[in-house]
């Protein structure tokens, strides 16, 4: 809650920067909140609007958790380690954890890099390289886990989902290890329609079930139903992540790790998995927009709902604008008003609500046509914001 003095105090963790070079950074000439880092208002941090090489884009989060597991990134310019010669566009990530912060900052720090190492080394951005940065990723931190393993055990139960989307050369690439989605909003026949272009790894979702019984078919309790909510080993929703060692290596799931964790027969080969669903996409000039959001937003507002706010909306602060959408059916589903629920401070939220992240990244098909560099560098990290007392959102 606001104090009497209405004064906010906040502390940023290590994932909460920017880096822009001079004379371009992340304002955008068409508008937005004057800040190259992003703004925070009480619980929300937002980047109403900027510039990256391919177009416009906005961000926001909102926290709900006592502390905040959400992570979101977006680079823009040189995508492997040679600035001028070798790929460039825009990579946007969106990290999405689960079991504590650990993983999705990690994987916000470590991520790009590895993909730089690999798209330097191939000279291209491609499936393999994505692939390939997935799995050094998932390597580096699992080793964290093994190393921490006597005196933090509780690092094996802590995990990510893991949704990228990279433009380079005209084309986009997209992928997902979890729940996240990304929506593309396309223009055709005089409307703006949503089109799905990620793979979620839910089991709730049927057919994720049914993968799983197939790589498991000795096992008939791979996924169970429990409080009405379908989770793999009675455990997890997710079917794949970053991280969650405890479901990937036998040797993390025993003593000293918490009994709940701890399944009762060893396994021998991993449960989850940490390789992504890729999809390569061609980028038309009826591609009007991308939205990418954790399953916070997801669980309250469907694809065409949310294409429909962005298109009808002006881009100046729509993830922040989408992030309220949300939070406005979170309190109708609570018969609560909106103006209440905004009052409640982190932790308690997360009864009402989940940590939310949303990437709005607007297409321009003149921008994404030239092949040439365009020199805009922009490197913008959002969410980890740990507020020590709470604000309303404004817009």
């Amino acid at each position: 809650m606001v104090s009497s003095t209405g004064l906010m105090k906040i502390v940023k963790s290590p994932c909460f920067r920017s880096s822009s070079s001079s004379g371009s950074g992340a304002s955008s000439s068409g508008g937005g909140d004057g800040s190259v880092s992003g703004r925070t208002d009480g619980l929300l941090w937002y980047k109403d609007l900027g510039q990256h090489e391919n177009g416009e884009f906005s961000m926001a989060v909102v926290q709900a958790n006592r502390l905040m597991e959400d992570q979101c990134q977006i680079e823009s310019g040189a995508l492997g380690l040679d600035e001028t010669g070798g790929p460039h566009g825009t990579f946007v990530g969106v990290y999405d954890g689960h079991g504590g912060p650990e993983v999705s900052r990690f994987v916000c720090d470590n991520l790009f890099r590895h993909l730089n190492k690999f798209a330097s080394e191939n000279h291209c951005i491609s499936a393999d390289v994505i692939r390939k940065a997935y799995a050094a990723t998932e390597k580096d931190f699992l080793s964290i886990v093994k190393r921490d393993w006597l005196y933090k055990p509780q690092l094996a139960a802590v995990g990510s989902c893991c949704l990228i989307g990279i433009i380079c050369n005209g084309m986009l690439y997209v992928a997902n290890a979890g729940d996240s989605r990304l929506v593309l909003g396309k223009f055709d026949s005089g409307e703006v329609n949503a089109v799905q272009l990620s793979a979620e790894h839910n089991a709730d979702i049927e057919s994720v079930r049914e993968e799983l019984r197939s790589l498991h078919p000795s096992d008939p309790q791979i996924v169970v139903m429990k409080h009405k909510v379908w989770r793999v080993k009675g455990l997890i929703q997710v079917s794949r992540s970053i991280g969650d060692a405890y479901l990937k290596r036998s040797e993390f799931n025993r003593a000293p790790l918490l009994p709940r964790f701890r399944l009762s027969e060893p396994f021998n080969k991993p449960i989850l998995s940490a390789e992504p669903s890729i999809l390569v996409h061609k980028i038309c000039p009826e591609d009007q927009f991308l939205i990418f959001a954790t399953d916070g937003l997801w669980e309250h507002l469907c694809n065409q709902e949310v294409v429909d706010i962005v298109n009808n909306r002006p881009r100046n602060g729509i993830a922040k604008r989408l992030i309220k959408a949300a939070l406005q059916v979170a309190a109708k589903k609570r018969e609560m008003r909106y103006s209440d629920l905004k009052k409640i401070e982190r932790g308690v939220r997360r009864h009402f609500h989940d940590d939310i992240t949303v990437v709005v990244l607007f297409l321009d098909p003149i921008l994404i046509s030239k092949s040439s560099y365009q020199g805009q560098k922009l490197s913008l990290k959002g969410g980890g914001v740990h507020v020590l007392s709470d604000s309303s959102m404004k817009n």
